[in-house]
C-alpha cells in the first residue's frame, strides 16, 4: 500500500462567543443613587403648595379685625363668633325674646340687696324663668373685705320655693388670683346647702364713680383671676361662668384664655353687637317686674339645644 497524505478541507475558524457584559453590583447602586437623587432635586424644584386646615366657621376668619369705638382690634383667633340673628330678636312689653334657630330663650333676673325684699311668686307667675342672686361682694376700698349680700339667702331660697332656676354671681374686686381664689371658695360655701343648677359667676367690675383699689389693674391679671374663680367652681362641679360689658370683654379681658367658660354679656340695646359668642344676655338695668320694687336687670339665657 503506497503511502499518501489526505488533505482534509480547511475548516472555518468558530466564530468568536459574545461576551455577556454584566455591570459590578457597586457600579449599580452608584447609578440607582444617582437618579434617586435627581428625582429628589426635581420635586425640591418644583412649587410647592401649602396645605391649609379646614376652616372652622364657628371661629372668626384668619387675620379677621374688630372694630370698637376707636380701636381695630385683632380678633380673638379661638373664641367663636356671635352666631345670633339679629333680625330674630324682638321686644314686647318690656321684654325681649329670641326666636332664631341658634338657641332657645329662657327670660330671667339678676337681684341683690338693692331690690330689696322680693315676691317671688309675683316673679314666677310673670313668666320669669330663672333668677341670678348675688351671693357676695368683695369692697372697692382698701381693704377688699369680703361680704355676703344681707339678702342671699332670702332671695335664694324664695326663688327656689317659687319653682325658678337658679344661679348665682359674686361681685369682685380681686387684684389677684390669691383673692380670686378666695372669692370663689367663699361662694362654694354660702351655696352648698341650695340647688343651684345655673352657673356661678365670676363679676369683676371696674369703679368708675371713685377710686378704688383696683384702679389700674391690667387685663391679663383681671383674666388670670377669672381663670381662678371658674376652674375652682368647675372643680366643684359647677357651670362657671364671667360677666362683662363690653369695653371689659373687647379690652381687658383675653377671651381666648376663658373660651371654656359660658360668657354672661352686659349690653344695654334692642340687639347685640358683641362680634363674640356668648350665653346670657343682660339687656336693661330698668326692667320692671311684678313683685320687685324699682328697676331690675333683665337676661336672656340663649339655651343651645
Amino acid at each position: 500500500m503506497s503511502d499518501y497524505m489526505t488533505t482534509l478541507p480547511p475548516q472555518p475558524e468558530p466564530a468568536p462567543q459574545e461576551k455577556k457584559s454584566i455591570m459590578a453590583p457597586a457600579a449599580l447602586c452608584t447609578a440607582i443613587a444617582a437618579l434617586v437623587l435627581s428625582l429628589c432635586a426635581l420635586l425640591m424644584a418644583l412649587p410647592t403648595r401649602e396645605v391649609q386646615p379646614p376652616v372652622d366657621p364657628a371661629l372668626p376668619a384668619p387675620d379677621a379685625i374688630v372694630t370698637y369705638k376707636n380701636y381695630q382690634l385683632p380678633a380673638f383667633a379661638q373664641v367663636p363668633v356671635n352666631p345670633y340673628d339679629s333680625a330674630a330678636f324682638s321686644a314686647l312689653n318690656g321684654r325681649v325674646n329670641y326666636n332664631g334657630t341658634a338657641a332657645r330663650a329662657m327670660t330671667g333676673v339678676d337681684v341683690s340687696v338693692y331690690q330689696e325684699d322680693i315676691d317671688w311668686k309675683q316673679v314666677k307667675a310673670s313668666g320669669v324663668d330663672f333668677a341670678m342672686i348675688r351671693v357676695g361682694f368683695r369692697g372697692y376700698g382698701p381693704s377688699g373685705i369680703v361680704s355676703e349680700d344681707s339678702r342671699f339667702r332670702d332671695n335664694i331660697a324664695g326663688a327656689l320655693d317659687a319653682g325658678l332656676q337658679v344661679g348665682v354671681y359674686f361681685f369682685s374686686q380681686a387684684t389677684n388670683v390669691w383673692e380670686a381664689q378666695e372669692e370663689a371658695n367663699f361662694v362654694l360655701n354660702a351655696i352648698k346647702d341650695y340647688n343651684v343648677t345655673f352657673p356661678v359667676v365670676f363679676d369683676w367690675e371696674r369703679i368708675t364713680n371713685a377710686s378704688a383699689r383696683t384702679d389700674g389693674l391690667p387685663g391679663g391679671t383681671i383674666t388670670l383671676c377669672a381663670r381662678t374663680f371658674c376652674d375652682t367652681v368647675a372643680q366643684a362641679g359647677y357651670t362657671p361662668m364671667v360677666y362683662f360689658n363690653l369695653d371689659l370683654g373687647y379690652l381687658s379681658y383675653d377671651l381666648n384664655q376663658l373660651k371654656d367658660y359660658g360668657f354672661w354679656l352686659a349690653e344695654y340695646r334692642a340687639t347685640p353687637t358683641f362680634f363674640y359668642d356668648f350665653d346670657m344676655w343682660q339687656y336693661t338695668a330698668k326692667g320692671s317686674v311684678p313683685g320687685i320694687k324699682g328697676n331690675v336687670d333683665l337676661n336672656l339665657y340663649l339655651v343651645r339645644e
